[in-house]
């Protein structure tokens, strides 16, 4: 079943591993799962920067940007992907994270402009459930 929008546009995902955080079995795995559930996949592979991220959102015209993070940074990383979002009037796109990231750094993702945090014990229908209620 493919997921499409008012414009008959299927739902786009970039999912971008920011950093210098190399583990990406995660992504690959969450990019395959959206791939199963309609969704097109754009997914950069690891060690990007916020711009490279912002860059290839622009470029591919994508509804959704998801960040993984394994070894720390998801403050500092999502807020320079959303300032730059914001500045190219971009602020339209959907930020989600994913990955290890801790309860209490949460609220404050929120506040910074995430939509929502997935943590690695939440279920893939719950990922999918969000990105189609929120674009």
């Amino acid at each position: 079943m493919e997921m499409v929008m008012g414009s008959n546009k299927r739902l786009k995902v970039l999912i971008a591993k920011v950093g210098l955080d190399g583990h990406d079995r995660g992504a690959r795995v969450i990019s395959q799962m959206l791939r199963d559930n309609g969704m097109e996949v754009v997914y950069t592979g690891t060690l990007q920067t916020p711009q490279t991220v912002v860059k290839t959102a622009e470029e591919e015209d994508v509804d959704v940007i998801g960040l993984s993070f394994l070894a720390g940074g998801h403050l500092v990383h999502s807020k320079n992907v959303i300032d730059l979002l914001k500045e190219k009037k971009l602020d339209d796109i959907l930020v989600i994270l994913g990955g290890v990231i801790p309860k209490q750094d949460i609220p404050l993702l929120k506040e910074l402009g995430v939509s929502e945090v997935f943590r690695a014990d939440s279920s893939i229908e719950s990922v999918v459930k969000h990105i189609r209620k929120n674009t």
